[in-house]
């Protein structure tokens, strides 16, 4: 099958993820946590307080540009999840499809010599960007200066990879988020008893070929009316083959794992504890290959 295509299934021609941003006022304690799950700092941005983490083909940028900082809507010390970048089959047309489908624009900040990566608005100070995955050369080359030549560390725990992110949704708007996801990417709702890793919450939204998921949860309980919920990509998970093996190995390198009545780790998943301000990563089995992938 050519994942490249464009189709009405695929409006993006989806190919998974080319990195994910962490807003963080702590970016020693933030790439501490990451280099824990096996991450290693391999290069910084040229002109801002931007630093690139990489396993495998996984990238995560730790922003802690004042600028950026300055920025947000919600005032916290919390490190948080400020965008995810989407590899598609030509970025430009990708673009005009969301705005063409609703979706709100988001100014870049790109300066002289920089890349420009067009972008839409996504859950709260959130920006989800279209990368073209059709150029051979990188864009990590332009922006960044690597710190070494070694720049391809291979993942902590082969088969290793982004599975998707928890999104917070505001009650009742699911049905809405849902729509939004389809519309713009072709992301569509699995079946409603379908779950992944221990927490049982929320609706699960799966990419074409099934390259990434998004679980949306409204807020339930004493959450309702608590005044710190608000809509956010609020936790990012990874999928391994063998999960006890992978929690035994991070326990070894430091990682401390939710074991309550609530969650505790399991052949399902398990849910990190305390690594930086704010921020905690899920580990889930890693589902059955599908034949559209």
């Amino acid at each position: 099958m050519d994942h490249d295509a464009v189709t009405e299934q695929d409006p993006l021609g989806m190919r998974g993820i080319e990195f994910i941003e962490y807003l963080s006022p702590h970016p020693g304690e933030l790439g501490a946590a990451l280099e824990r799950l096996g991450f290693r700092r391999i290069a910084r941005h040229r002109s801002r307080a931007v630093a690139l983490y990489r396993q495998g083909d996984m990238n995560v940028i730790v922003n802690a540009d004042d600028i950026a900082l300055s920025s947000r809507t919600v005032q916290d010390e919390g490190d948080r999840i400020s965008a995810i970048a989407f590899r598609v089959a030509n970025a430009n047309q990708a673009y005009h499809h969301c705005i063409q489908q609703g979706a709100w624009a988001v100014p870049t900040r790109a300066d002289v010599m920089e890349l420009k990566i067009p972008g839409i608005r996504g859950p709260g100070d959130s920006t989800l960007y279209l990368v073209d995955h059709r150029y051979k050369v990188s864009i990590y080359d332009v922006d960044f200066e690597y710190l070494s030549d070694d720049n391809s560390p291979p993942p902590l725990v082969e088969g290793m990879r982004f599975f998707g992110v928890v999104q917070y949704v505001n009650p009742d708007s699911t049905a809405e988020w849902t729509r939004f996801y389809a519309r713009m990417m072709g992301f569509g709702a699995l079946p409603p008893r379908t779950r992944f890793g221990i927490l049982p919450q929320g609706a699960i939204l799966q990419s074409p070929h099934a390259h990434f998921h998004l679980q949306l949860i409204e807020p339930v309980g004493d959450a309702l009316f608590d005044a710190e919920w608000y809509e956010q990509l609020a936790r990012l998970a990874f999928s391994m083959p063998d999960v006890p093996a992978a929690v035994r190995l991070l326990k070894e390198r430091g990682v401390a794992f939710e074991d309550n009545e609530f969650a505790h780790p399991d052949t399902q998943g398990a849910v990190t504890a305390g690594l930086s301000f704010g921020v905690n990563f899920e580990i889930v089995r890693s589902p059955a290959p599908s034949d559209d992938r």
